[in-house]
C-alpha cells in the first residue's frame, strides 16, 4: 500500500501551471495539474488512453475537439483517447486537477483504430 496526500501537490507558480506526478505505475499514471487563473493547458491529445480527470478545486474551462464545457469542484470527467482536449483556468481562483491517464492495451487499440 502507498498512501499520499493530494494537498502535497497542489503547488502553484505564476511562471505557468505545473504538473505533479503521484503515481506512475505500470501503464497509468496519477498527478495533479495546478493552474493560477489565466493560466491554459495547451491543445493535446492521448492516442491509446483514456483520461480521468477530477476537479479538486477551483473552476475552469475543458476544451474537447473544439467545445467548450465549464467545470467546478468535485466534477468528474472522462476524455476518451481521440478526443483533442485543453484546459484553460477561466476562474477566479487557483484550480488543481487529479488526473489518472489509463493505457489502453495495444491489443484492443489496434482493433478500434
Amino acid at each position: 500500500m502507498e498512501k499520499n496526500s493530494v494537498k502535497a501537490y497542489m503547488e502553484y507558480s505564476e511562471e505557468k501551471f505545473t504538473k505533479r506526478i503521484i503515481y506512475k505505475k505500470g501503464e497509468t499514471t496519477a498527478f495533479v495539474l495546478n493552474f493560477l487563473p489565466g493560466q491554459k493547458l495547451p491543445t493535446h491529445k492521448h492516442p491509446g488512453t483514456e483520461v480521468y480527470l477530477y476537479v479538486l478545486t477551483g473552476n475552469g474551462t475543458l476544451i474537447i475537439d473544439g467545445t467548450e464545457t465549464e467545470v467546478a469542484e468535485a466534477d468528474l470527467i472522462h476524455v476518451n483517447s481521440e478526443e483533442e482536449m485543453s484546459f484553460l483556468n477561466s476562474g477566479s481562483e487557483p484550480l488543481s486537477l487529479y488526473v489518472v491517464l489509463s493505457k489502453i492495451p495495444s491489443e484492443l487499440y489496434a482493433k478500434n483504430v
